[in-house]
């Protein structure tokens, strides 16, 4: 279907998509070709070598991930979305330092992005349907086998970094995409150069060097793995290095330059929900499952369930009374003093959930008793 068609005021069809975008909330929208080839090489090496772990779904439909009018027959061109997240007074470095608080990766504090993100480029969709009559798409957010990054990257909304998140030289690291497949032919954008240079600030800092060289990311070492792919139980080695996270890690990006540009998202619902910019750590832990339900609801948090909920927090309390120091406190400088009745309360917390019906929540908090 050719596309290239322009309006009453001689505005071409992707330049008002991008308006349109704008409109719903995206701060960025690129067009890409489905050419893969090189994502779907990578993809294949990464799986070989286990490095997905227990993610499964990784490795299944592994043609259509790399394929996208495999998946969805007719699509001609991609249309990728940008929407940036960061909240407002993150406070990262006080929440890491701070012994009794818990970290929460910035991108799970509001409400979840899925639907938020589905719902804006539907009525994208939509009013492109509006302007040029019924034609065939699909919206995508992080809901079938889609190689969102590599498509952004060649739609222009950024490039792979080291640490394999996207960025974008105007804006960082701090933002979701989404994808439309369509079959309209639109004209594509320039592919994102890669800006890294000799910088590993992002390699360095990992405080489970899960990033083996440059572009390389061992997941089953990844903390955002361990605390919310995984339903097991965390490898004992790698625990004390997890220090207060409790869902997700920051720390690669934290780090990264190209971060400076970063801008305070828009969006009012990626505001921090029930306190999670700096809630502390016994307070979470006492959360019944009714009441995880409850103050999760509408996160993205939701979905990893109560009792890795509570393996994850066993283990930051854990490291807390060990007085580990998360390692990025070393490019901070601002460790903080434990206060005199935070141990005890801990430990009560831990004692607490030792007759847990969940083996995996005793097991748990009873490695946290032993530090």
């Amino acid at each position: 279907m050719l596309t290239n068609e322009l309006n009453g005021n001689g505005t071409p069809l992707v330049d008002r998509i991008r308006d349109w975008g704008r409109a719903q909330g995206f701060q960025q929208i690129g067009i890409s070709s489905l050419e893969l080839d090189t994502a779907r090489s990578r993809l294949n090496e990464w799986l070989t070598s286990n490095h997905h772990g227990e993610m499964g779904y990784m490795a299944r439909h592994q043609d259509l991930r790399g394929r996208p009018a495999a998946l969805v027959p007719g699509t001609i061109s991609v249309i990728s979305a940008r929407m940036d997240y960061l909240p407002e007074a993150a406070g990262w470095a006080e929440v890491l330092d701070r012994p009794g608080l818990a970290y929460v990766s910035r991108y799970a504090l509001g409400r979840d992005y899925h639907k938020l993100m589905r719902r804006r480029l539907q009525r994208l969709a939509s009013q492109i349907e509006q302007a040029i009559g019924p034609f065939g798409y699909r919206v995508f957010v992080d809901s079938a086998p889609v190689m969102e990054k590599p498509l952004a990257e060649q739609a222009g909304l950024g490039w792979i970094g080291k640490h394999t998140n996207l960025i974008n030289a105007q804006a960082g690291s701090w933002f979701f995409l989404g994808e439309i497949y369509t079959d309209l032919d639109l004209p594509l954008d320039r592919r994102a150069s890669d800006h890294c240079g000799q910088c590993r600030r992002c390699i360095d800092v990992c405080p489970t060097q899960a990033i083996t060289a440059p572009y390389r990311l061992d997941a089953r070492r990844c903390i955002s793995y361990l605390t919310i792919e995984l339903r097991t139980s965390i490898p004992e080695p790698l625990r004390p290095l997890i220090g207060n996270r409790i869902y997700g890690c920051d720390d690669c990006q934290l780090v990264c330059p190209w971060n400076r540009f970063a801008r305070t998202a828009s969006e009012p619902d990626f505001g921090p929900r029930q306190g999670l910019d700096r809630p502390r750590l016994d307070t979470l832990f006492a959360w019944s499952e009714s009441e995880f339900l409850k103050y999760t609801e509408g996160s993205a948090i939701r979905r990893i369930g109560h009792d890795c909920w509570l393996r994850n927090i066993a283990v930051a309390i854990g490291n807390t009374l060990a007085q580990r120091r998360p390692p990025f406190s070393a490019a901070t400088g601002t460790a903080l003093p434990m206060a005199k009745e935070i141990p005890e309360t801990l430990r009560q917390a831990l004692r607490a959930r030792l007759d847990h019906s969940s083996a995996m929540v005793r097991e748990h908090v009873e490695w946290a008793l032993s530090q």
